[in-house]
C-alpha cells in the first residue's frame, strides 16, 4: 500500500533539532537557527530569510531535502519571555512554513529546560 498517512509521514521525516537554551535575542536564534539547518553563509539572518529558507528544501541538510523536515524547537521557553514579540514572529514565521508545504513541519518540545 502506496499511501501515506500522516503519521507514516512525520516518522519518515529528517528530524532537526533547534536549540534554543540560552537564547533570549533574535540574533542569537537567527544563529541557532543557521547552525541547526546548516544554513548557508549568504542566510540573511531576518525573517524574511528564514522563512525564504523554510520553504526551500534546496537549503536543508540532504536527508531532510529528501524525506521532509521536522524541525523540533526546544529550549525556546526563555526566549518567549525575554521577548515575547519576536517569539510572536517567529511563531508566526513557523507556522507559515508548514501551512505552505506539507514538506515542514515545526514542533515546540515541552519541558526540558535547564
Amino acid at each position: 500500500m502506496s499511501e501515506h498517512t500522516p503519521r507514516t509521514e512525520l516518522a519518515d521525516r529528517a528530524v532537526v533539532t533547534l536549540d534554543l537554551d540560552g537564547v533570549t535575542d533574535k540574533a542569537a536564534l537567527m544563529d541557532r537557527v543557521a547552525a541547526a539547518l546548516r544554513l548557508p553563509d549568504w542566510f540573511g539572518r531576518n525573517w524574511d530569510a528564514l522563512a525564504d529558507s523554510l520553504g526551500d528544501p534546496s537549503v536543508w541538510p540532504a536527508p531532510a531535502a529528501e524525506r521532509g523536515l521536522l524541525l523540533v524547537v526546544r529550549g525556546w521557553q526563555a526566549y518567549a519571555q525575554a521577548d515575547p514579540r519576536e517569539w510572536q514572529i517567529a511563531q508566526e514565521v513557523f507556522t507559515e512554513a508548514a501551512d505552505r508545504s506539507r514538506a515542514v513541519t515545526v514542533a515546540l518540545a515541552l519541558g526540558g529546560t535547564s
